[in-house]
C-alpha cells in the first residue's frame, strides 16, 4: 500500500497560510505598514486603487533591504525579529511571524524596490503567486516601495467574497488608523483613487494631537487624560467626558507595547465608573496605552494578533479602572469658584465697630434669639361649642342614598390581600364613585401601558402584548422606506446650521449612503476634510439632535455590508427610524397607543421589526388560566 501523508508544496502551503493572514486588501496594509514601522521609517506613504482590489502601494523611507535580504522575506517563516524560541515571549516589534510576505506573494502579483543607505544602488523583486518573475539592479531612494496588484486574482473564491469598494474601505481605514494612533512621530499619508485622505504630520509624543488630527478638532474637548504608573504597568491616554458618549462607533482604542488590541474585560474596567453619568447602552470614546513588560504578555494567541493575554489580568484591571475613576473626579465638569479680583470693584468688609468709616452710628437691631415660629401656632382653628349638632340627623338618612365621594370607610383603601375577597372588593356605589359616576368596567381602556415599554390589549386569544419602541421603528422605516422609492422628503430647515466632522473611515461611508439621505430630506454642504454643515433635517425630526442623528445613521451603516442600493435604503432608514421613534420609557396616553396599534396593524410586516426583532407576543387565555 503506497503512502498517503505527503508535505505540501510551498505554493499551496502560502495560500493556506494567506487564508489566516490575508483575509482583505486591509490585512495587506496592516502587515506592510506595520513593517515600515518596524524598519525605523519617518514617513509611509499609502496609495490604494479600488478600496485595495486593484492595487496597493505602501512606501517608506525606513533602512530598507539588500537584494538577498529582499529575496528571503519572501520565504516562510522569514524574519529578522526571532533568532530563538525564547524570542516570542520579549517581542518589541510589530510583527514577527515571518508569513505575512509570503501570504502576499502566494495571492497577488508583487513588485519591490528597496535600498539600503550604505548601498549606492537598490533591488527590484518582482513576484506573481509565489513564482519569482524577475530581481534585478534598480535606482530607487531608501527604504521599501511594495506595489500590490490583483490581490486574490489565483483565487477567484477568495476575490469573489469581497465585500463593495465602501465596505473594504472602511476595512482598510480602521486598520490604518490602528497604526497611526500608536506613532505620533512618524509622518503618514493615505490616498485613495489620487484622492488624498489624510496627511497626518509628525507631532514627536502628542498623542493627543494625533487623535485630533485623525477624528477632527471637536472630539478634542471632549478628551480627559489618563495617568499612572505603577510597577505592574504604565498607563496612559485618554477618555471622553460623560456628554461625548454615543450610542455606537465611540471611537474605542486600547494599545499595549505599541500594538492594537480589542480587550472586553479592560472595556468593562473603563466603562464602568460612567455607569451613572451616560445613559444605559451608550459609549464613551476611549484611547489607551498600555506599556507591559514584554514577557508579562503573549501576543501570539491569534493570527491577526488583536487578541492578548496578559499574566496580571486581574491587577491592570483595578489600575485601569482606578485611573478612570480618578480622572472623572479630577476633571469634572462643576464650575469652580473665580477667586482672582485682580479688575474687580472693591466689596467693604463689614465693620463691627459702632460708628462707619464716615462717623455715623450704626442702627441697632432688636431681635429674640430664642424665637421659634414653630412652637406655637396662632391659626389653630378653634373648635365650636356644638359641633355634635352638625352631625345630627346623618345616620338617618341610611344606605338608600348615594354616597358622597370621601364618605366610604377609609379602611377599605388600605386592606391587603389577604383579606377576604368580599372585604377587599368597594362597592359599586364607591366605585362609581371614584370613577366620576361610571363604573369601572365602562371607564376600562382599550390599551394598557406597562413600565412604559409594552402596551398590552385583551384580543379574543387573550393577552397581546406589545414592544411599543419596535412597533413605532416598524411603522417610521416602512414610511421612509416609501419616501425613498418615491425619491419624496420634505426639509425642516435649520436656523443655526450644525457643523459634523468624520474621521476618513466614517466619511467613505457617510459619502456612500449621503445621496438616499439628502432624499430623506437632510440637507448637507461640504466643508472639506471630513466636515459638513447640516443646514435642514427631514420634517417630523424636530428635537432630536441632528448630529447625534446623522452619526447613529453612519454608525448604522459602518457596522452593515453595504453593496447594493438597497442595502442602502434599509440602512438609512432603519437608522432614522430607530433614532425618531417612541423610545422606552415615554409615556402614552390611550390615543397615543391606539393611534401606534391602528398604524402597526396596517404595516405589511406587523410581527418583526425591520431588524428582525419581535414586535408582538401573545399569552394565550389558556396559560393565563394555568396561573390561577
Amino acid at each position: 500500500m503506497s503512502d498517503i501523508i505527503q508535505l505540501l508544496p510551498d505554493s499551496v502551503a502560502n495560500q493556506i497560510a494567506a487564508g489566516e493572514v490575508i483575509q482583505r486588501p486591509a490585512s495587506v496594509i496592516k502587515e506592510l505598514v506595520e513593517n515600515a514601522v518596524d524598519a525605523g521609517a519617518k514617513r509611509i506613504d499609502v496609495l490604494v486603487v479600488d478600496a485595495g482590489k486593484t492595487s496597493i502601494q505602501v512606501i517608506d523611507d525606513g533602512k530598507g533591504m539588500s537584494d538577498t535580504d529582499a529575496r528571503l522575506a519572501f520565504e516562510r517563516h522569514a524574519t529578522s525579529k526571532i533568532r530563538q524560541a525564547d524570542d516570542l515571549f520579549s517581542l518589541h516589534t510589530m510583527g514577527f511571524r515571518g508569513e505575512a510576505l509570503a501570504s502576499i506573494a502566494a495571492v497577488a502579483q508583487v513588485e519591490l524596490k528597496t535600498r539600503q543607505a550604505t548601498d549606492d544602488i537598490g533591488t527590484s523583486l518582482s513576484i506573481s503567486g509565489c513564482k519569482v518573475l524577475n530581481q534585478e539592479p534598480v535606482a530607487c531612494s531608501v527604504g521599501s516601495n511594495f506595489l500590490i496588484q490583483n490581490l486574490f486574482f489565483n483565487v477567484p473564491a477568495r476575490r469573489k467574497f469581497l465585500k463593495s469598494n465602501t465596505t473594504e474601505m472602511n476595512n482598510i481605514m480602521m486598520a490604518f488608523e490602528r497604526i497611526v494612533l500608536v506613532y505620533p512621530q512618524i509622518h503618514f499619508t493615505f490616498r485613495s483613487n489620487d484622492t488624498e485622505l489624510l496627511n497626518l504630520r509628525a507631532c514627536g509624543e502628542n498623542f493627543r494631537q494625533r487623535i485630533i488630527d485623525v477624528f477632527g478638532k471637536r472630539l478634542n474637548q471632549s478628551l480627559l487624560p489618563v495617568g499612572v504608573d505603577t510597577t505592574v504597568c504604565k498607563i496612559h491616554g485618554f477618555i471622553g467626558k460623560p456628554e461625548a458618549s454615543k450610542k455606537k462607533n465611540a471611537h474605542q482604542y486600547f494599545f499595549v507595547n505599541g500594538r492594537y488590541m480589542k480587550h472586553p474585560y479592560f472595556n468593562k474596567a473603563v466603562m464602568t465608573p460612567f455607569e451613572r453619568l451616560i445613559p444605559a447602552g451608550e459609549q464613551v470614546p476611549y484611547f489607551i496605552y498600555f506599556d507591559v513588560p514584554a514577557e508579562d504578555i503573549d501576543v501570539n494567541i491569534h493570527p491577526t494578533k488583536t487578541e492578548i493575554k496578559f499574566e496580571n489580568e486581574q491587577t491592570i484591571w483595578q489600575i485601569l479602572m482606578a485611573s478612570v475613576k480618578e480622572s472623572l473626579g479630577k476633571f469634572n465638569d462643576v464650575p469652580s469658584i473665580d477667586f482672582d479680583t485682580e479688575g474687580k470693584p472693591d466689596i467693604p468688609v463689614f465693620n463691627q465697630q459702632q460708628t462707619d468709616d464716615f462717623g455715623f452710628a450704626v442702627p441697632k437691631v432688636d431681635f429674640n434669639p430664642s424665637y421659634n415660629p414653630f412652637n406655637t401656632n396662632p391659626r389653630q382653628p378653634s373648635v365650636p361649642s356644638n359641633w355634635e349638632q352638625l352631625y345630627d340627623g346623618a345616620a338617618a338618612q341610611g344606605d338608600n342614598d348615594m354616597q358622597q365621594p370621601g364618605d366610604f370607610d377609609e379602611a377599605a383603601l388600605f386592606q391587603t390581600d389577604e383579606m377576604p375577597p368580599a372585604a377587599t372588593a368597594p362597592s359599586a356605589t364607591i366605585a362609581s364613585a371614584l370613577n366620576g359616576g361610571t363604573t369601572i368596567e365602562d371607564k376600562s381602556p382599550a390599551h394598557y401601558q406597562y413600565k412604559g415599554k409594552y402596551i398590552m390589549t385583551a384580543v379574543k386569544s387573550g393577552l397581546m402584548i406589545i414592544d411599543q419602541h419596535r412597533a413605532h421603528v416598524r411603522v417610521l422605516y416602512d414610511g421612509y422606506r416609501k419616501q425613498l422609492e418615491d425619491k419624496v422628503g420634505n426639509t425642516q430647515k435649520m436656523l443655526f446650521p450644525e457643523m459634523i466632522q468624520f474621521s476618513p473611515a466614517d466619511n467613505v461611508v457617510f459619502q456612500k449612503i449621503m445621496p438616499d439621505m439628502l432624499t430623506l430630506g437632510f440637507d448637507f454642504s461640504d466643508l472639506g476634510g471630513g466636515s459638513y454643515a447640516i443646514g435642514g433635517i427631514p420634517s417630523g425630526l424636530e428635537g432630536l439632535n441632528p448630529i447625534s442623528l446623522v452619526n447613529d445613521i453612519v454608525a448604522l451603516a459602518s457596522e452593515n455590508t453595504i453593496s447594493v442600493d438597497e442595502d442602502i435604503n434599509h440602512t438609512v432608514a432603519l437608522g432614522l427610524a430607530r433614532d425618531a421613534a417612541i423610545p422606552y420609557g415615554q409615556v402614552l396616553n390611550n390615543k397615543e397607543m391606539e393611534n401606534l396599534v391602528n398604524e402597526l396593524f396596517a404595516s405589511a410586516n406587523v410581527n418583526y421589526a425591520p431588524d428582525g426583532k419581535t414586535i408582538i407576543a401573545i399569552l394565550s387565555q389558556t396559560d393565563i388560566d394555568h396561573l390561577f
